[in-house]
């Protein structure tokens, strides 16, 4: 499980939030507008930075912020533990369920915590 890395840079967030999301770059440039070669760009050894504008597009495709995306800090957190990216997409998961699923979703994460 990943958890929250203080040196990563946006090469090896964009990665990982690839990496959770099961997106391919492909998906990614198609639903973002960003070149695939661009998005290569940015995922290569040099890991070359993208502009403001390719950086936000992609963030909004991936469901967080530049912020995360280049400092590997997410406004997202609970009190002062970061989100993981697994937990992200957990809650958006979530946030799509109904009222009732999302309490059987919760009584089963605490049986999985107690086991």
């Amino acid at each position: 499980m990943a958890y929250y890395l203080k040196n990563m840079g946006f090469k090896e967030n964009l990665k990982s939030e690839l990496i959770y999301s099961g997106m391919l770059v492909k998906e990614l440039s198609a639903q973002s507008g960003v070149n695939k070669a661009s998005l290569d760009n940015y995922l290569n050894k040099r890991g070359q930075m993208p502009s403001v504008e390719a950086a936000v597009k992609i963030a909004q495709v991936l469901g967080v912020s530049v912020e995360y995306l280049v400092t590997g800090k997410e406004g997202n957190q609970i009190g002062n533990i970061p989100l993981s990216a697994e937990a992200r997409i957990i809650a958006r998961f979530a946030d799509q369920l109904t009222a009732e699923n999302r309490r059987f979703v919760l009584e089963f994460i605490k049986w999985l915590k107690n086991r």
